[in-house]
């Protein structure tokens, strides 16, 4: 069995949501488990204290990305094959890892995973998908859902029987089963993004040069809250950061997501 470490990044996070995580994670098969604190919280610590294989890790409250970053460089500084990426609010069976673990064994080109994701009411979640345009991102948030569900159904690859694997460009980033050594070739998160794109740039950087692939050999239960459709300063934050993505990427032209887009829907012209 190759060994693997795991990363959750909390923030003032409820005892029980991360007790549930935690749960899912078998000390016989992940080597540590780090709990990267953005919040410094005594309780967080206090339940982190005297655990097998857990590592606490206080924080300043530095992103999404800088802070799996603290734990990532760990992971490869102690020689893990493999490091998961992962929510606080997703959980799942604890056999569920074993098959992701073969499968990237057998799939050397493969750099990252992700499986097949649901809601808490067993709804799928379309968490592969194209690289986004700034309509995918950041128009969508202010017009009708009548009007962008055409687009937003192509941005999430709906098209695609989501019961077969396949190579996507972006994996959401609530549950990223990464290869250690694609991460050592490309880099970790760039920590210019507090929070939410983030795992967009990460994905593309890996698809450059490796598959990234979406394999539903096994279902995970994310219970996405969409806190920034909820709270007006997270939305604030998700624009600034969506800006800071497309400065980086480019607006209209971005001649790489362009190509990689074509892949997905050969038969649309696409931006």
């Amino acid at each position: 069995m190759p060994r693997i470490a795991a990363s959750i990044v909390t923030y003032n996070t409820d005892s029980d949501e991360l007790d549930r995580c935690l749960q899912s994670l078998s000390p016989d098969i992940f080597s540590e488990i780090f709990i990267i604190d953005n919040s410094r919280n005594h309780t967080t610590r206090s339940f982190c204290d005297g655990r097998k294989g857990i590592r606490y890790i206080a924080s300043d409250n530095v992103g999404y990305g800088a802070a799996h970053n603290q734990a990532i460089r760990l992971s490869l500084k102690r020689g893990y094959e493999y490091h998961l990426v992962l929510n606080s609010d997703v959980w799942f069976d604890r056999d569920s890892i074993e098959p992701l673990l073969r499968y990237m064994e057998s799939h050397p080109d493969t750099a990252a995973l992700q499986p097949r994701i649901v809601d808490s009411d067993g709804r799928l979640q379309y968490t592969a998908r194209m690289l986004p345009t700034p309509a995918d991102l950041i128009l969508r948030r202010f017009l009708p859902s009548s009007v962008m569900r055409g687009r937003r159904m192509r941005y999430e690859l709906r098209h695609i029987d989501h019961n077969k694997e396949f190579d996507a460009p972006y994996l959401q980033g609530s549950f990223m089963l990464m290869r250690s050594e694609a991460l050592r070739n490309v880099g970790l998160f760039d920590e210019r993004f507090f929070m939410y794109p983030e795992d967009i740039d990460l994905t593309r950087r890996l698809h450059r040069h490796h598959r990234t692939m979406y394999v539903p050999l096994v279902t995970i239960v994310h219970a996405h809250r969409a806190e920034s459709y909820k709270n007006f300063r997270m939305l604030c934050v998700h624009i600034v950061n969506m800006i800071r993505y497309f400065n980086k990427w480019g607006w209209i032209f971005d001649t790489e997501r362009r190509r990689v887009n074509r892949t997905l829907h050969p038969h649309r012209r696409l931006t």
